[in-house]
Order: structure tokens, then sequence, then C-alpha cells
């Protein structure tokens, strides 16, 4: 894999947000306060705690977390059981926590952009690599359990 594929990675699109979030940090109204950094905080840790969680169950079914790769079991227990994607909605609430812990109002707008690029260049992708390797018990997880939340 040369250095774009690993460019292209979920961690690196999710740190580009937050440099933006930390370069535009003085731009607009501002949410200042404890509380504000505590439910950032807050949704940070969870977020992390979410990715390690994914992971760990993963390497338990022995299979790769490297977006791109073909998967060789179909993990649906532990955070798998309630989201098909518990490590990028642990991305996106790592960057929801940074925009509350920033304060910075329009941050907020940078959520959905990172939403929005993993949806299209990762889980979209990942789906049909499931979909064509694990079929069935891809379409009846897939029925009832949402992509995100």
């Amino acid at each position: 894999m040369g250095w774009t594929r690993w460019a292209d990675l979920p961690p690196v699109w999710t740190a580009a947000h937050l440099a933006a979030l930390w370069l535009g940090r003085g731009l607009g109204p501002r949410l200042d306060g404890p509380v504000w950094d505590g439910v950032g905080a807050a949704l940070a840790v969870l977020g992390l705690a979410l990715m390690v969680w994914a992971v760990a169950v993963m390497a338990r079914h022995r299979t790769t977390v490297i977006p791109h790769r073909v998967p060789d079991a179909l993990v649906t227990t532990g955070p798998f059981a309630f989201s098909r994607n518990p490590i990028y909605l642990g991305d996106v609430l790592v960057l929801g926590g940074a925009v509350f812990w920033a304060g910075t109002v329009w941050g907020v707008l940078l959520i959905p952009s990172l939403v929005a690029i993993l949806t299209r260049r990762f889980i979209l992708p990942e789906e049909a690599r499931l979909r064509a390797g694990f079929g069935a018990g891809f379409c009846r997880w897939r029925a009832g359990v949402r992509r995100w939340v």
C-alpha cells in the first residue's frame, strides 16, 4: 500500500478536521465554560473508548480494522450490535467532543463534513465488500442494526 493509500484513512480525515477546528478556534462566537469543557471531554473519551472496544472485538474475530481490505469475519457483537460502524462513530464523537471543548460554534459544521467523508469514502465501499463476502448474513445484520446509532 503506497503512502497515498495510507493517507486515505479515517484517522487522517479526523485529524484534518481537528486541525481545521484548531486553526479556526478564534473565529466566530464561542461557548466557554466548564459545562462545555466537560461535555467535550466526555464525548471525546466516549469516542475513544468506543473505538478501542470495537478494535478489540474485531481482533477477537481475527479480522482487519484497516479500510479498503477484505474482512475475514462479519462482526456483529459488542459495539457492532448497536452500530454497524462504531469506529467511525468514535471518530465523529471525538470531533464533536473537540468542538464542544474548543467552544467554537462554527466547528459544528465540521461534523457533517466528517460524516459525509467517512460514509462515501469508507462505509459504502465496506458495506459492498461485506455484502459480497457475507451475503444474507450481512443483509440480516444491516436490517437490524443502524449505520451510525
